[in-house]
């Protein structure tokens, strides 16, 4: 990755972890907010279990009444949130309090589903790499924390090995790499 993150394009890395301090969030809301994007927030302390990270997701976001409330149906609705209000615009998902997630068995596996959903997202492709017929927007998810480096995240979050890490000005960066993720990086 050769530039630095960025919250309204469709780019990778999709999953950043960094101080909520860092001055690239701010910058990066700022962009989003010119864009005419939308920015969601989450407690990291309500995705500590996946069945309250469902609920949490469900509540926060424009989800369909039928969500699932599984890691598939979470990669389906985040990668479709289109309908009225949204209009292909860039949509960045930040985590406060993220730093209680470093706890969560489940942290790899949530990393790897929100870089399947913004990949789809992002670069408009199906399950199967190939185009699909919905317009791309920019899917971004910001991992804000308090008090831990991101680096202390590096192992936890690359436990699924299609997600490939990235650790640069105190952020850790994570996306999708192989033949399975074309176009990812």
């Amino acid at each position: 990755m050769t530039n630095a993150p960025t919250l309204v394009d469709t780019r990778s890395p999709w999953v950043v972890l960094t101080s909520r301090r860092d001055p690239w969030v701010a910058a990066g809301l700022a962009a989003l907010e010119a864009a005419g994007g939308f920015a969601f927030r989450l407690d990291g302390r309500e995705l500590l279990e996946p069945a309250s990270l469902f609920r949490a997701f469900a509540r926060e976001l424009p989800f369909p009444g039928y969500f699932g409330h599984n890691w598939a149906a979470l990669v389906d609705c985040l990668h479709d949130l289109h309908g009225p209000w949204h209009g292909n615009r860039a949509v960045a998902v930040l985590v406060d309090r993220a730093d209680h997630l470093l706890a969560a068995d489940h942290l790899g596996l949530f990393v790897s589903v929100l870089c399947q959903a913004a990949w789809r997202a992002n670069l408009r492709l199906d399950a199967d790499g190939f185009p699909d017929d919905m317009p791309a927007f920019p899917l971004h998810f910001v991992f804000l924390l308090d008090h831990l480096p991101a680096s202390d995240f590096t192992a936890r979050v690359t436990t699924d090995p299609d997600v490939t890490v990235h650790l640069a000005d105190g952020r850790l960066t994570a996306a999708l790499t192989g033949p399975d993720w074309p176009g990812s990086d």
